[in-house]
């Protein structure tokens, strides 16, 4: 997926950047489920790109991709020399995050802040695309605090297209600053799809996707009659499983059955890389606990990774112990 995107398709769906979870080992597991949804990186600030252990903040596994990086920042400067920098990486894809509520990003004067600025987004959108060949994206908010959507998103949007953008990431929530944790801000400022849609069909020529609350294929593939996109979060992370199902459904692959030892085995085997660099089999099984969401056993599995996978010298056969508890061969897909 090098390069500018042209072909819509190649779009059609993302796994969300999340802070603490979408790292190099969410990513290589989701990429086993799904070959064709484009994935992101946590936010990396700019600053720590260019100071801190690049190995360790961007180093993937070349499996990841498409895969994107989400920068945090504020300053063009810094932001076109983080965004060169992963480029150098791998990275299929630059996003500029104008979307993050935390108090983190708003001690920097950055993330959804820079809803308020969009002149200044423009400005490192523009000093981005000057210094990479590969798409430089936005992920915004449709607006904050006392902003009137109608009037902020248009005005974000219009200027990160003037400036290059490839994409443009909507959450479809406003974020308030003041009076709402990060955590509130995913589900007490309301849902506001219709917005989205909006800015969609004023911009036909422009790349629109849409993220927050979706928790499903099913919802994705209705989304899809608005816009270009969808971006799914939290419901992948809980139920990756669905990832197995996006590649036919939301991009008309042909169907398969899901070769789920096959994945246990390349995730064993990937466990043990780690391992056998310093790293510990928690840190890449415990983004798999909900994997067998609904199928009996599924509660055993997540006893076993959630208690066995994170004593210390944990070893890979964890994994197969705990999938040994599954039962692949029920017809239900009642919880367990």
């Amino acid at each position: 997926m090098k390069g500018k995107f042209r072909n819509c398709a190649e779009l059609r769906l993302a796994v969300a950047p999340m802070m603490d979870w979408t790292d190099r080992h969410c990513r290589f597991f989701h990429r086993q489920l799904t070959r064709r949804a484009l994935l992101y990186t946590e936010m990396v600030v700019a600053d720590a790109v260019i100071h801190g252990d690049r190995a360790r903040l961007l180093g993937f596994d070349a499996e990841e991709n498409p895969v994107a990086l989400q920068l945090g920042g504020s300053e063009p400067a810094k932001l076109a020399e983080a965004a060169r920098i992963g480029e150098a990486f791998g990275y299929d894809e630059i996003n500029l995050n104008v979307g993050c509520p935390s108090d983190r990003v708003q001690s920097g004067t950055f993330g959804a802040c820079l809803m308020r600025t969009p002149a200044l987004v423009a400005e490192c959108v523009a000093a981005m695309k000057r210094a990479v060949a590969i798409p430089v994206t936005v992920k915004c908010r449709i607006g904050v605090d006392e902003q009137d959507p109608e009037l902020a998103l248009d005005e974000l949007a219009d200027a990160v297209w003037t400036a290059g953008a490839d994409a443009l990431w909507v959450h479809a929530r406003k974020a308030w600053l003041q009076g709402l944790s990060p955590k509130e801000n995913r589900d007490i400022p309301p849902l506001d799809y219709d917005r989205v849609y909006r800015l969609k069909g004023g911009h036909l020529d422009r790349f629109v996707g849409i993220n927050g609350g979706i928790q499903s294929l099913d919802a994705a593939v209705d989304h899809l009659q608005y816009v270009d996109g969808v971006m799914l979060g939290r419901a992948a992370y809980h139920t990756p499983g669905l990832l197995a199902e996006a590649d036919p459904l939301i991009f008309g692959d042909q169907p398969h059955d899901a070769d789920w030892a096959g994945l246990i085995e390349t995730m064993s085997d990937y466990a043990a890389r780690h391992i056998a660099a310093g790293g510990r089999l928690s840190q890449v099984t415990r983004h798999m606990v909900g994997l067998f969401h609904g199928l009996p056993g599924a509660r055993r599995w997540r006893q076993i990774l959630s208690s066995e996978a994170t004593r210390p010298g944990a070893r890979p056969d964890v994994l197969h112990a705990a999938f040994a508890a599954v039962d692949l061969s029920a017809g239900s897909r009642e919880a367990a």
